[in-house]
């Protein structure tokens, strides 16, 4: 009944523009969580991530479970077919990835520039994660849904192409140089 409530406190997120402010921030979002959710439920909101685990880590929730094993294969795919280009080794755990997935990550990383690569990449996953939309819209998979899309369009909201090259340049010279360099701001 809590997930009722909540819910219909939360504004569409369907339909908005790159331009268009977010009706609700992630601060709001979790604070009507926070007031409305038990802890179990709550519990699993903090699992909800864009970037999950390597491996599989079990959740109490088929949506956040099938999100995670689409983004994990998302990024093996990616990495594999980056270190295919710079003739690298990759270690993919002899996993298998969808077709669909394979294909995201082979547009990518054949895109011109790492903005339209991104720009390729979230609206795969944006769409994949219509894909998991639930059908109960006052249920607590919706929330978790609801959390997810609002986590990747703040995400893509965050992009800027000028420091997203120069950051892209500065990881690329580090993978080349043979060092381990992650995100860098």
């Amino acid at each position: 009944m809590a997930e009722y409530y909540l819910i219909s406190q939360l504004p569409s997120l369907d339909g908005i523009s790159e331009s268009t402010p977010l009706p609700v921030t992630e601060e709001r979002f979790t604070e009507l969580c926070n007031r409305l959710l038990g802890k179990k439920a709550l519990k699993e909101l903090e699992r909800v991530t864009l970037m999950p685990p390597k491996t599989h880590e079990k959740s109490g929730s088929a949506l956040i479970d099938a999100w995670n094993e689409g983004e994990r294969s998302l990024r093996f795919a990616l990495g594999k077919l980056r270190a295919e280009k710079m003739n690298k080794q990759f270690e993919t755990d002899n996993r298998s990835v969808p077709v669909s997935v394979l294909q995201a990550a082979r547009n990518a990383v054949e895109a011109e520039s790492p903005m339209e690569a991104e720009k390729i990449l979230n609206r795969f996953r944006l769409d994949f994660l219509e894909t998991l939309r639930p059908t109960d819209s006052f249920s607590q998979e919706y929330v978790f849904y609801y959390y997810l899309k609002l986590k990747l369009i703040l995400r893509i909201r965050q992009f800027d192409a000028e420091s997203g090259e120069s950051a892209y340049r500065k990881i690329y010279t580090s993978v080349i140089n043979g060092e381990r360099s992650e995100v860098i701001q």
